[in-house]
């Protein structure tokens, strides 16, 4: 099956098809399941690896019915009530290739916290630039005097 992405060609560069996974999980656990992930596939963007968008802490929240996890194992908690805690959506994207994608969710289920994980799969199509690490564009962070931001550790 054609999609029109797939003759799309600009002097900027392409799209190529990729599957997105958003990933719910606590903030201490990204580097974690980023190292599992990159253990069966590198995360490939452009000619860089290990990339991830993680977003700023919010909650994620659910009722835990009787016979669930938490009801199983945490001694004081009533079924049914509603429980909150800090969350982030991991996102990565991968080739729209089910032996990757099989190995990558093998990856997350591994090392991931819960034993039903929220990992939302989205059909997207990914900018591949006309690389140039060479560019004289002065909009590039090489030319513009400011350079790159400030590293996070």
């Amino acid at each position: 099956m054609s999609h029109p992405l797939d003759d799309y060609a600009a002097a900027s560069g392409r799209f190529e098809p990729v599957w997105t996974l958003e990933i719910q999980t606590v903030p201490a656990d990204t580097d974690r399941i980023l190292d599992a992930i990159v253990a069966v596939h590198p995360l490939r963007y452009g000619k860089y690896e290990r990339n991830a968008s993680i977003s700023a802490p919010g909650v994620e929240t659910a009722r835990p019915p009787a016979g669930s996890t938490t009801a199983t194992h945490v001694a004081d908690f009533v079924p049914g009530s509603t429980e909150t805690y800090p969350m982030v959506e991991l996102k990565v994207s991968v080739p729209r290739d089910t032996a990757v994608l099989g190995s990558v969710m093998d990856a997350i289920l591994d090392v991931h916290h819960y034993e039903e994980p929220v990992i939302l799969l989205r059909e997207d199509w990914a900018s591949r630039a006309a690389y140039d690490p060479d560019n004289e564009n002065p909009n590039r962070w090489w030319n513009n005097g400011r350079g790159l931001p400030d590293r996070i550790d």
